[in-house]
């Protein structure tokens, strides 16, 4: 599958990249990771990075606005995501091939080829096994070093997570060898706002712990407003209570105008199914899903909890 791709790659003069909606440092690292590679190894390409913009990462890098036209003859790849109704950028039909590299169980298998590894921490460990495969081909500088370190590092919480492997260290080993800035990456990547911080304290003093280890917190909309934190901040703060003794699974219930967004964490017991109940889905110990009502907010509770109660 990595050489149909790299076939992909150098058969067409545009290729554009995209990720899933509300992104995180994974999503941005790996398209524009990956953006960066093709561009540094085949400068003649026009190659593009497209999606809605997030204020957080822009320090990871700015996407490209650009016209429809340039989809009509156009290779697109989308990095990361695993079903088509997260693509940012509904124009990922429009090109002429289409690939998808993902991390997430394959669930939905869209486009002409299909590369997915749910043994990988993360989409930019994949882009750098990648590059690794066709080092004599390819091209990787700092900059996009530096991209993948960032999506590595966010997948991994920093190396933390069961998801890490001696593969994830060694891939990631490759990366350190370029001189960008790892401590102001880390600084870009966790310093809080002021009001991400008091925020935080709020949830730590307020989240429930249930029976059988399942906590759950719910910030509704005004509560938002009144710390001056939008939703897609809140859901920074997911891992927040990750330390307390006897955790096993958490929701962070995150309004935001209609939907009641779900941010689903676990240390153990597997939640991606629960998460697909409701439309969502993600990682057997990472996942989200979008609810409409408090009275499934309360199910959804009371489901973790069962969960929670069935695991040792």
């Amino acid at each position: 599958m990595k050489e149909a791709i790299l076939a992909a790659i150098k058969a067409y003069d545009t290729i554009i990249l995209h990720r899933h909606v509300r992104p995180d440092p994974d999503a941005y690292g790996s398209q524009m990771g990956l953006a960066t590679i093709i561009q540094a190894s085949f400068p003649e390409k026009q190659v593009f990075s497209v999606g809605n913009d997030e204020a957080s990462l822009r320090f990871l890098g700015k996407v490209d606005e650009i016209a429809d036209e340039l989809y009509q003859d156009a290779l697109v790849i989308v990095c990361d995501t695993a079903n088509t109704a997260r693509i940012s950028d509904r124009r990922y039909t429009a090109g002429k091939m289409l690939i998808k590299i993902d991390h997430h169980p394959n669930d939905e298998p869209y486009g002409d080829l299909v590369w997915v590894d749910t043994s990988a921490s993360s989409c930019s460990e994949m882009i750098v096994s990648f590059y690794e495969t066709f080092q004599e081909e390819l091209t990787l500088h700092e900059e996009a070093a530096r991209l993948l370190y960032a999506g590595i590092v966010g997948d991994t919480g920093r190396f933390m997570y069961p998801s890490t492997t001696s593969e994830t260290f060694r891939l990631t080993a490759k990366l350190v060898h370029f001189p960008f800035d790892r401590p102001a990456l880390y600084r870009h990547l966790y310093e809080q706002s002021l009001p991400m911080t008091r925020l935080a304290g709020y949830i730590l003093e307020h989240f429930q712990m249930e029976e059988g280890g399942a906590a759950t917190v719910f910030l509704p909309e005004e509560l938002l407003t009144r710390f001056e934190v939008d939703p897609r901040e809140a859901s920074g703060l997911v891992n927040v209570i990750d330390s307390a003794v006897g955790l096993k699974a958490w929701i962070m219930f995150i309004q935001e105008g209609d939907v009641i967004r779900a941010r689903l964490r676990s240390k153990g017991p597997v939640i991606n199914e629960l998460a697909k109940e409701y439309g969502g889905g993600g990682h057997p110990l990472a996942s989200g899903a979008t609810i409409h009502t408090l009275e499934e907010m309360a199910e959804m509770k009371r489901k973790l909890i069962a969960i929670c109660l069935e695991t040792v």
